[in-house]
């Protein structure tokens, strides 16, 4: 399941560039921005804040879910549909960085076909 949390081939983190800010794309539309970013191989995640898309909850994205990365247009896109998304596990600011809440995102999102 570690592979859930680490960027796939060829999709660099930003080489540098902060992905803070940038706008988030599922396959279906955007989604939002990113509100935090990690790096840390193995543990690799974006927080994505919806906005009023589903009334200001805030998503984990495992880094494999990214398939782009486009500092010019400040886009991240992932492999994900909306309605993926708006399933996820809710959000918890005070216990999303421990490992219980990144199992549950791992189960849930590692139940989804592995998409190109």
């Amino acid at each position: 399941m570690s592979e859930l949390w680490n960027y796939r081939e060829g999709v660099v983190s930003g080489t540098g560039v902060s992905l803070i800010g940038f706008d988030v794309e599922a396959t279906d539309g955007k989604i939002g921005t990113v509100d935090e970013e990690s790096d840390t191989v193995g543990s690799s995640y974006l927080v994505v804040d919806t906005g009023f898309w589903i009334f200001g909850k805030k998503v984990v994205m495992p880094a494999s879910s990214i398939v782009q990365i486009d500092p010019q247009e400040r886009k991240v896109f992932l492999a994900r549909t909306k309605e993926e998304i708006k399933d996820a596990p809710e959000f918890d600011e005070n216990t999303y960085k421990e490992p219980g809440y990144r199992h549950q995102i791992g189960d849930y999102y590692g139940r989804f076909p592995k998409l190109p």
